[in-house]
């Protein structure tokens, strides 16, 4: 940074740092791409967009915050002429997490091409590109780069690949880099083995590495036995959440919120509802997540009535439920065809909840609507949706259709269906049968013919929207 010296043996930054840095400043503060827009345009007029740290500002900001956006991110780097390794690390650690992570891969193979040498947060953010895209030759690659470069031993970089060959499903190469780690003093990595194993049903080998840690002298600490929880509640692997239990017993442990919400959430998905209520109930403390783990696990397995019951608990001490309880609450009316209640919640979300419905609250109540019998409210619900139908929720609305022998709102159905998939040949055969339990047995011969024409070439949008 240019320094001038100032009276009294002090040095003061000149006037072009103080405004670089004032830049900086400012692109850390954006709360909006509008606002940050503006600050980039006045980098351009300045010239300080060259400066590659005032450049990474901004692309931090479009990359990782809620209000940014990623592809704005990409144009700062691409129009960049010398982009810093941080702005790259950004950029793929964004990939990584969204909706395509092959992206993030691609944007390391671009980098090496460029002659851009990774550091040690490279490695960690594409092997979860690798990992969240389940990319099996991008992690052998990106593991070969972390040899080469002599950074196969950091702790960071040797966690992410035994995570990415683990997602992959490569247990034995996962195993073989967590066996030649020699500093195994750090626990996530442990963790990372042991949920592994959970995740690819080998229960047996996770249990028999979660007491060999515990013998190594490594006490895991809350955030690692959630860990390990969590990935019992999502693979169904009850007996090691049990032996987990069962080691938070034997040490005197007291399950904090965190540890104590995973337990219930554990138990829930495994169907153990009555351990899940349990330690629910003995939980001195509980937040939003406690209660959507208890509830969304009564409402999965069917106990709708007790779902709701818990509900109506939560808002008696004055818990406001979030996105997440309201769609276990829909679930739960709809497996007790509580039509009238379900509807109640529905239409109150905004008002009462202050949450916006999406696609998937959408998709339970034209689910419970349906099974009710309400088909025109079913589908006046899908039109007025803030986000667009899929297939799955105007399937939903036509096996509604279906049962109730709606055949004019089934005809309507089965048009929205084909303009998002032309090729569904299915909802053919469910309106063809439609028509010959009703007899119409002429349109059972037309639309036969249509499903046979269909199937012989790619039909065009525009035939059906």
């Amino acid at each position: 940074m240019p320094m001038k010296m100032k009276k009294g043996g002090c040095f003061q930054a000149t006037s072009f740092s103080r405004k670089s840095m004032a830049a900086a400043v400012l692109a850390d503060e954006c709360k909006s791409m509008d606002q940050l827009k503006e600050i980039h345009a006045q980098m351009i007029v300045s010239g300080r967009i060259r400066n590659s740290f005032l450049a990474s500002r901004l692309l931090n900001f479009c990359a990782l915050s809620s209000s940014g956006s990623v592809d704005y991110a990409q144009k700062l780097l691409v129009n960049s002429p010398a982009p810093n390794i941080f702005m790259w690390n950004t950029l793929i650690r964004a990939k990584a997490s969204g909706l395509n992570p092959n992206e993030g891969f691609s944007l390391y193979v671009e980098m090496r091409r460029r002659g851009i040498s990774p550091g040690t947060h490279t490695f960690p953010f594409v092997l979860k590109a690798c990992a969240n895209g389940k990319m099996i030759n991008g992690c052998e690659q990106v593991h070969a780069s972390a040899l080469k470069f002599g950074l196969e031993s950091d702790l960071h970089v040797a966690n992410g690949v035994v995570r990415a060959y683990s997602i992959s499903g490569k247990l034995g190469d996962a195993r073989k880099v967590f066996d030649e780690m020699l500093e195994r003093r750090y626990s996530n990595i442990w963790v990372t083995m042991i949920c592994g194993y959970a995740q690819n049903g080998s229960a047996e080998e996770a249990i028999r590495l979660f007491h060999r840690m515990v013998e190594d002298g490594l006490e895991p600490n809350e955030v690692v036995l959630s860990s390990a929880l969590s990935a019992c509640a999502q693979t169904a692997c009850l007996e090691l959440g049990e032996r987990i239990h069962g080691y938070i017993v034997e040490n005197g442990l007291v399950p904090n919120l965190i540890l104590g919400t995973a337990f219930v959430d554990m138990y829930a998905k495994n169907g153990q509802l009555v351990k899940a209520k349990q330690i629910f109930n003995g939980l001195k403390e509980k937040n939003v997540a406690t209660w959507n783990a208890i509830i969304c696990g009564l409402a999965a397995h069917g106990d709708g009535e007790e779902a709701i019951s818990f509900f109506q608990m939560m808002e008696k001490e004055k818990m406001r439920p979030n996105e997440i309880t309201l769609v276990g609450i829909l679930i739960a009316c709809r497996r007790a065809g509580l039509l009238d209640r379900g509807r109640d919640i529905f239409y109150s979300m905004r008002k009462i909840y202050g949450v916006k419905p999406k696609i998937k609250h959408y998709s339970c109540i034209v689910d419970l609507l349906g099974r009710g019998g309400q088909i025109s409210e079913a589908e006046q619900v899908i039109r007025g949706m803030d986000c667009d139908a899929d297939v799955e929720i105007w399937g939903a609305l036509l096996s509604a259709c279906k049962e109730y022998s709606d055949i004019e709102a089934a005809e309507r159905v089965v048009k929205e269906i084909l303009c998002l998939d032309p090729q569904n040949a299915g909802v053919h055969v469910v309106l063809s049968n439609m028509y010959a339990e009703a007899g119409r047995w002429e349109d059972v011969v037309n639309r036969r013919i249509e499903m046979k024409e269909s199937s012989k070439k790619t039909v065009g949008w525009a035939n059906y929207c």
